[in-house]
């Protein structure tokens, strides 16, 4: 089922970009909630991603592949990818299609290039998911945050005069229903120097994950900004919401998320 769904997907989505269709931005979505259905994974959204504050970054954990497809299933976005998933087989191709910008962590000084190609994309309405910790984590802790490619969000910032970060946090809590605990986070989470198909092929058999996303307060960033500072308070707020959401305390999230309408 999963490979009829990327062969259905990824000729339309060609076509889409190449003519500039307005499907282009509609069908990965699409594509992600019905891989979503495929693999078994119920995604709880806490909060609201701001539909009215451009140009805007996502800031978010990381802790699995399934990141890509959870985050994906909740709108129109592009997403900051290391440069080796360009040639994964499948991943990659659709990774392109979904007009992912590809970083290279071994080239320290291509930042600046890739944050004209991210100004680019913010710059034209779509806002962009940056995995903050540049990792993947154990799903149990958020990682440090690099401050680097924040700065691609300051190039947009150039054009538009202002910009706006929204903090998001995904935390995955149960497996067939029972809480995942620290041990077995492993189950969702994909880090360190795990292979990718063995883990699909577990994730596709045993399936039945319940995964919360919280969306976070928007943050207006003004010229002035200190970056590093920006990522610390970011890097706080999404520690504070995969704490509470990795808990089970949806309750205490009320004052972090972000309500629908609100805009700073």
């Amino acid at each position: 089922m999963f490979v009829l769904v990327l062969a259905a997907t990824l000729p339309l989505q060609w076509l889409a970009l190449k003519l500039k269709l307005p499907l282009l931005r509609t069908l990965p979505v699409w594509f992600h909630r019905t891989v979503l259905k495929i693999l078994n994974i119920r995604v709880e959204v806490l909060g609201v991603p701001s539909e009215q504050n451009r140009p805007l970054l996502f800031v978010s954990n990381h802790a699995s592949w399934l990141d890509i497809v959870v985050l994906g299933s909740t709108g129109p976005l592009c997403f900051i990818a290391k440069s080796e998933i360009a040639n994964w087989p499948l991943f990659g191709t659709f990774a392109r299609l979904q007009r992912s910008i590809f970083v290279d962590r071994s080239r320290r000084h291509g930042t600046g290039q890739v944050n004209k190609s991210i100004a680019r994309t913010l710059s034209g309405g779509d806002p962009v998911v940056l995995f903050g910790e540049g990792t993947s984590s154990d799903g149990n802790r958020v990682l440090q945050f690099r401050s680097a490619l924040l700065g691609g969000l300051r190039d947009a910032m150039e054009e538009n005069g202002r910009g706006f970060v929204q903090p998001v946090a995904i935390a995955y809590r149960k497996f067939h229903g029972i809480p995942m605990g620290r041990r077995h986070r492993e189950v969702a989470a994909w880090y360190g120097d795990m292979d990718l198909l063995p883990h699909l092929l577990r994730v596709l058999k045993e399936g039945a994950i319940d995964v919360t996303v919280a969306f976070g307060k928007v943050m207006e960033v003004a010229h002035e900004d200190d970056r590093k500072t920006l990522s610390r308070n970011v890097e706080s707020t999404v520690r504070t919401l995969a704490s509470l959401s990795l808990a089970g305390r949806p309750e205490l999230l009320t004052d972090f998320v972000c309500l629908a309408g609100e805009r700073r």
